[in-house]
């Protein structure tokens, strides 16, 4: 996808994405949770090696070839669990939590791909804003990591160290200071660095640091190939582009990312094949016609919406009863400043009128979630997006049970940005799945994967809380969290990995290539998986790891390895997945990376949950 991403940018004269997003997401009430991979920093890492591969290419060659751009990794770092779960907040993380959860997925990146640019986050992390920590940027990006390529700033993040942070005087010292830490470009507008001349004729800055931070950018000007061929000399890619090839890939990468949360058998719907026999299917909700994209997306030439895509598929099998039932927000504008939540008056009317249309029907699809303003960046305090409740907003829940008392099969399709905690929704539907904001053809998608047509086979890259007041609710805790509450349970509505299928799959016993490894070593988890059911189907294997005993906490389990696979009825396959040897690595106390000797627990399973368990030994 990232690869077709490329080619279309290139063919426009854009030579720079500001992608992917490596942040490890751990507080759902944060709005920008939909901009990233999920809770888990090897998931994390791995998707963002294949997102960089797809914008630059497979290798270290920083050199960018025909219909590549440059890619820039985001945020670092902390950026994803910001106190009280607000855009911007401070990262009280530890280092230790640094090394071990958010620094991963950049040090994924930076090792195995040419990335050509990282971006500083707008947050602090133990005091220091991102933009002048040399420990950050320097020690560790550069130093440890051997990172030679430039650093970026976020959106006036500079001038911020001045308005919000308060470590700097004015502009000219705010950019003396991201100077000094290795930021090399001022984005978007350079306003904090265009006081560097003043800055450099008195001494506040060196020759050397601009020639160090001019040398990067031009590097990435000749990796780029500007130098040779500036601009687009031909248009016609750009104007043939969103093509029949670029709808099919769409389609296939929303097709991917569903998730069945729920199915008691409701799913997959059926069409009869005479039209004598025509059911009624109410198609309801605020997201039912309209194709939401989320944040920081653009307005693609064409997209479909679940009601087009039902309708479509559906033709004259079934008669198509449609209300919008509530709205959500006054607007749908992402970038106003502004949201107001829809009157709850004429909300009212009209789920009164969705209950006239859908009183007849056999069953109801029901379109419920976000829109672009419940959930998104927060960039400003007059333009915000966080969130301190994780249910529907508005009369939602009103237009949900005023459906579910009619007494028909109910299936619910979430359409949102951050993981979905509607208690009376989980409790009252019959399927759920969920869908995200599942691109230009997710009505194409969505209607297939109700119908059939397709076998949803995503899972969950976050944890579902039950309870915002769970929040923080990562699976990867550590063995003294979650002891309980009173009047509530710590599970989690949906776990970490978790998503159904139309089929069923078992899993057989898990065995490991060698019983026992040295440090440096790796050893490779094969287990045997068989679809029972009558339809082919993907499950996801997924392989996590304990270290029993060691010198500092460890997490109650951490993914290793997963895998996707296709099975065809009946059909048996044995999955291997290696585990790289640094998976067994631990920041010790004092706080150097290497491997311990001891038995570590190994789980496969197709969640985080449901996991058979088989024990290895690592030796001195």
């Amino acid at each position: 996808m990232n690869d077709y991403i490329a080619g279309e940018v290139r063919a426009r004269g854009v030579h720079q994405v500001l992608s992917p997003v490596v942040d490890v997401a751990r507080d759902p009430r944060w709005g920008r949770i939909e901009e990233t991979f999920g809770e888990d920093p090897y998931l994390v890492g791995e998707m963002g090696v294949a997102a960089v591969e797809g914008l630059r290419g497979v290798g270290k060659d920083p050199k960018l070839g025909e219909g590549q751009v440059l890619a820039t990794l985001k945020h670092m770092t902390g950026h994803g669990q910001p106190e009280s779960g607000t855009n911007v907040g401070p990262a009280q993380i530890s280092e230790r939590t640094l090394r071990e959860v958010f620094f991963p997925p950049f040090r994924e990146v930076v090792d195995r791909t040419a990335i050509d640019a990282v971006m500083a986050s707008y947050n602090e992390i133990d005091g220091i804003p991102s933009h002048s920590n040399v420990w950050l940027l320097q020690d560790v990006l550069r130093g440890e990591w051997g990172y030679q390529g430039a650093i970026v700033s976020d959106y006036y993040a500079i001038e911020e160290m001045v308005s919000r942070h308060k470590v700097a005087a004015d502009i000219p010292e705010a950019a003396a200071q991201a100077l000094g830490a290795g930021v090399d470009i001022d984005l978007p507008d350079g306003i904090s660095y265009r006081t560097l001349p003043d800055l450099l004729r008195q001494g506040r800055v060196s020759v050397e640091q601009i020639d160090r931070a001019v040398r990067r950018i031009l590097t990435m000007k000749f990796n780029a190939g500007l130098f040779e061929a500036p601009f687009v000399t031909d248009a016609a890619p750009a104007i043939a582009s969103d093509g029949s090839r670029g709808a099919a890939l769409a389609r296939k990468a929303t097709e991917k990312a569903l998730v069945l949360l729920k199915n008691d058998g409701t799913l997959p719907l059926s069409l009869p094949e005479e039209a004598a026999h025509k059911p009624t299917i109410a198609i309801i909700g605020p997201n039912a016609d309209i194709a939401r994209l989320g944040g920081y997306s653009g307005i693609p030439r064409n997209r479909v919406t679940p009601l087009d895509g039902v309708a479509a598929l559906v033709g004259d099998r079934a008669n198509i009863v449609y209300s919008r039932g509530v709205a959500i927000t006054g607007s749908d504008d992402w970038w106003g400043d502004e949201v107001t939540l829809a009157d709850p008056d004429k909300n009212r009317r009209m789920i009164a009128e969705a209950v006239d249309a859908a009183r007849n029907a056999d069953t109801i699809i029901l379109f419920v979630g976000d829109t672009e303003q419940t959930s998104r960046e927060a960039w400003s305090e007059d333009h915000l997006g966080d969130r301190s409740s994780l249910d529907l907003v508005g009369q939602q829940n009103e237009l949900f049970a005023a459906m579910k008392a009619l007494g028909k099969p109910i299936v619910t399709v979430l359409v949102n940005g951050r993981p979905p905690s509607y208690l009376a929704v989980d409790e009252g539907s019959n399927a759920i799945l969920e869908t995200w904001y599942a691109g230009e053809q997710q009505g194409n998608a969505i209607a297939d994967a109700l119908f059939g047509r397709i076998n949803p086979g995503g899972k969950m890259p976050v944890t579902t809380a039950r309870n915002v007041g769970h929040v923080p609710v990562f699976y990867n805790h550590k063995p003294s969290a979650r002891r309980g509450y009173l009047f509530d349970e710590t599970s989690p509505l949906y776990p970490f990995g978790h998503g159904l299928s139309y089929t069923t799959f078992t899993f057989g016993t898990p065995s490991l290539s060698s019983a026992s490894i040295r440090p440096g070593q790796g050893v490779t988890v094969s287990v045997p998986v068989t679809n029972n059911g009558e339809m082919a189907g993907d499950e996801v294997v997924q392989v996590y790891l304990r270290d029993l005993v060691s010198s500092v906490t460890r997490p109650v389990k951490e993914l290793a390895g997963f895998k996707r696979v296709t099975l065809q009825p009946g059909e048996t396959q044995q999955v291997d997945i290696a585990i790289r040897p640094d998976a067994f690595a631990v920041w010790n106390r004092e706080m150097k990376r290497l491997v311990e000797p001891g038995e570590f627990a190994v789980m496969v399973g197709p969640n985080s949950v449901d996991l058979a368990e088989t024990r290895l030994m690592v030796t001195p």
